[in-house]
Parts: C-alpha cells; sequence; structure tokens
C-alpha cells in the first residue's frame, strides 16, 4: 500500500495479490501447497482455501495431482488487457516497427515501475535473438539504458532505488549509488543513455525518455550486440532513435480530461 494511503488494507486481497504475483515470480517452476504458505506466512488451511478459489476462477492453475500451482490464463487476460487499454503504448508500436526496420536492432519500449522497469513491447532484430527483453520482464531501473534514461529525468529526492549496494547483472552494473548518480547526470547532458553490458554482455544499449509525461514513465531503446557496433553504426542508432522519439512526442500531447494515471 502506498506509504500516504489513508485507506486501511483489505488483508484478504493483499493477501491474494501477493500469492499471484509470487506465482508469476516463479514462472515455469510450479508450487506445492507448503512451499507458498510458507513464503507468504499464511496458515496452511487459509492457503488452501485460497487457492482453490483462484483455482476455479482462472486466476490460478493445477497439476493433474492438485499438488502443484502456478499462474493461471486469466492473469495473461489481464495483462493484455493493460496493454491494449494503454493509448500510449497503441501508438508507440508502429514507430517501433520502423525503427527495428530502419537499424536492423532489436528495439524496446518500457515503463518505469518503482525502481523497476517493466518491457510494453519488443521488436527483435532478425540478425540476433534476444530472449530476456521478452514482454513483461522486470528488470533493475539501475542496470540498463531504459531504466536509467527515466531515473536521468528525476530529482534525486525523485529516484527510487533501494537502499545499499545495487544488484548486479554484471560485472559493469553499477551497484554504487554514487557511481549510478554521475552516470545520471552525463545521461541528462547527453540527452540518452547507454547501456556497456549493464543488463546483459556483449550487448550495448542506448535509451530514450518519451517525454509526454512529467516526469517521463516511459522510455524506448536500441540493443545492439558490441560485435555490430561500431562509431558509424552508433551514431545512425542515436540518429534514428532521435527521430523516433521526436515523432512519437509529436503525436502524444497531453490530453485534457485523460486519466492521469498514478
Amino acid at each position: 500500500m502506498p506509504e500516504n494511503s489513508r485507506v486501511r488494507e483489505v488483508k484478504s486481497a493483499a493477501r491474494t495479490v501477493a500469492l499471484l504475483e509470487l506465482l508469476a515470480v516463479r514462472g515455469d517452476r510450479p508450487a506445492r501447497l507448503d512451499e507458498l504458505a510458507e513464503a507468504l506466512d499464511v496458515p496452511r488451511s487459509s492457503m488452501y482455501q485460497l487457492l482453490q478459489t483462484l483455482v476455479n476462477c482462472g486466476w490460478v492453475r493445477s497439476d493433474t495431482t492438485g499438488s502443484l500451482y502456478g499462474i493461471g490464463i486469466r492473469a495473461l487476460h489481464t495483462g493484455t488487457s493493460y496493454l491494449d487499454s494503454d493509448r500510449h503504448i497503441r501508438t508507440v508500436r508502429p514507430y517501433l516497427d520502423e525503427a527495428s526496420e530502419a537499424l536492423g536492432e532489436t528495439i524496446h519500449l518500457a515503463r518505469l515501475d518503482g525502481p523497476n522497469v517493466v518491457y510494453l513491447a519488443t521488436r527483435e532484430s532478425h540478425e540476433y535473438l534476444r530472449t530476456i527483453s521478452r514482454v513483461g520482464r522486470r528488470i533493475p531501473a539501475h542496470a540498463g539504458a531504459l531504466g536509467k534514461a527515466l531515473l536521468a529525468e528525476r530529482s534525486l529526492s525523485q529516484i527510487p532505488l533501494p537502499e545499499g549496494p545495487l544488484a548486479a547483472l554484471t560485472e559493469n552494473t553499477h551497484t554504487d549509488h554514487a557511481a549510478l548518480l554521475t552516470d545520471l547526470a552525463t545521461v541528462r547532458e547527453r540527452g540518452y543513455s547507454i547501456d556497456h553490458e549493464e543488463t546483459v554482455t556483449g550487448i550495448a544499449g542506448f535509451g530514450f525518455a518519451l517525454r509526454y509525461t512529467s516526469p517521463a514513465t516511459d522510455a524506448i531503446s536500441c540493443s545492439v550486440p558490441l560485435a555490430r557496433l561500431n562509431e558509424e553504426h552508433e551514431a545512425r542508432i542515436v540518429a534514428v532513435m532521435r527521430e523516433t522519439r521526436a515523432r512519437i512526442e509529436s503525436v502524444l500531447p497531453p490530453v485534457s480530461g485523460a486519466p492521469d494515471w498514478r
């Protein structure tokens, strides 16, 4: 719950959300009843009742033995509804196609969600496969081009980072707050972010915040293998992505009366 919320938390609703999020994070690793009860500190009998309710509703699925549980198909329906109902995502998708076609590289759209970014759309390069960039994937904002482009749009007090050392995805990921803040200052001066093997070894990224909201919550990026990256190609990537950002922002001005989602 948000810290400034004065509405008392509904325990059963919070427990349901925590269970669904836990199953979603596990992905293709189904969980047993005892595991879930222990992880969420819920009595076994209560967890069983909750699981059966969600199985009946399609939000959780169970194997034929009734002993293993995973996320259900209704979660997919809700996720796709989120993507389809957002006018920003709908508008940006064709521009991702054009940028990918022009550059021959992988193009992403992502949104800041607390200390992470979540992929909303991806156009894969025909030259190489990068399966980790699937829609819905969540990565720490400090660890890549998309997140750094968005963090740089914020003042120090607005940057949503955990205390202590930052998680490392590769040996190049910023794990020190001071080093990250220095990088973000450079991003502001440059106008875009650069990820040099900070998310995936062997991959560079170039991130551009989309300023149709303030501060920006969405960003686009181009990912390219270092083996394919030279000075000329980098200059072309930056030019195409800058143009793509400008075109997107020109067709997505703030709309009067549109919901201001928090």
